[in-house]
C-alpha cells in the first residue's frame, strides 16, 4: 500500500539494485508507483531482479566506478523515462581484512566504488536536476562511516568520505535539490551473509541495543520517506539507523 502518493510516475534509479538494500529500496518505491530504473554490475543477478514488479521500467548493467558505464546508465535512462528525480545512489562493496593485510588495490577498489560511485552518480544526478530545479539525491552511508570499526579501515573511509560529500553537495544544491545520507548499521544483507557466520551474526546482535539486525525493507522504507514531500525540509542529514548501535556503550 503506497504511503507516499507524491512519489507515483517518480523517475528513480536505484544503484546496486539487484540485492539487499538496493533491491528493497527499488521494490519500495515501485510499491509506492514510481517508475523505477534499476542499475547493477551483476547482469545476471540484474536479470533475475528486473521482471519482478511492473514498476521496475527499465535496467542497465554498470559498474559505478566507470565513468563511462555511469553517463551510459544515465543516458540510457533519459531515453527510456526523460530523465531523473530521485536518485538512490547505494552500490558498494565491503572486504573484511585488517589493516595491515589491505593492498593498495583492494583500497583503491573499495574507493572506486563506495566514494568514486556516489560522486558519478551524482554530479549525473545533479546535472539534470539542477536544470529542471528539482530532484533528490540520497546515498548509502554507513554507521561505519561515523566512527572506528575494526577490520574495514578502507570501508569506513570510503563512507566518511560519503558523509561529507554529501553534506557539500546539499549546501551547493540547494535549495532547488535536496541531498541526503542514510547510514545504516549492521543490515542483514546477502552481502553481510557472506562475511559472517550465524555465530557471528549472534554475537554481533548481542551488542545491538535492539537486539538484532535491519531488515533491507526497513533502509527502503526511509529511503521513500527521505524522498517524499514530508521530508521537504531534510537536505544535508546523515541519518542513522542502526538500532540503537552507537548511542553509546551497551552492555
Amino acid at each position: 500500500m503506497a504511503k507516499f502518493p507524491e512519489l507515483a510516475a517518480k523517475r528513480v534509479m536505484v544503484t546496486g539494485a539487484a540485492s539487499g538494500i538496493g533491491y528493497a529500496t527499488a521494490e519500495r518505491f515501485a510499491n509506492e508507483g514510481a517508475h523505477v530504473f534499476l542499475v547493477d554490475r551483476d547482469g545476471a543477478a540484474l536479470s533475475a531482479a528486473k521482471g519482478k514488479h511492473p514498476g521496475f521500467k527499465g535496467s542497465f548493467v554498470a559498474d559505478v566506478a566507470s565513468e563511462g558505464d555511469v553517463k551510459a546508465s544515465f543516458a540510457a535512462m533519459d531515453g527510456l523515462l526523460g530523465g531523473i528525480d530521485v536518485l538512490v545512489s547505494n552500490a558498494g562493496i565491503s572486504v573484511r581484512s585488517n589493516f595491515v593485510d589491505i593492498t593498495y588495490e583492494q583500497w583503491k577498489r573499495v574507493m572506486d566504488i563506495n566514494l568514486g560511485g556516489m560522486f558519478l552518480t551524482s554530479r549525473e544526478a545533479a546535472i539534470r536536476m539542477k536544470k529542471q530545479k528539482a530532484g533528490v539525491i540520497l546515498m548509502t552511508a554507513s554507521s561505519n562511516g561515523t566512527e572506528g570499526h575494526r577490520w574495514y579501515a578502507d570501508y569506513n573511509a570510503s563512507k566518511a568520505g560519503v558523509i561529507l560529500l554529501m553534506k557539500t553537495m546539499a549546501l551547493e544544491l540547494a535549495p532547488d535539490v535536496r541531498v541526503n545520507c542514510v547510514c545504516p548499521g549492521y543490515v542483514l544483507t546477502p552481502m553481510q551473509r557472506a562475511e559472517y557466520t550465524d555465530e557471528m551474526l549472534a554475537a554481533t546482535n548481542e551488542g545491538i541495543p535492539m537486539k538484532r539486525h535491519a531488515e533491507p525493507e526497513e533502509i527502503g522504507a526511509l529511503y521513500a520517506f527521505l524522498a517524499s514531500d514530508d521530508a521537504r525540509y531534510f537536505t544535508g542529514a546523515d541519518i542513522r539507523l542502526d538500532g540503537g548501535e552507537t548511542a553509546g556503550l551497551y552492555s
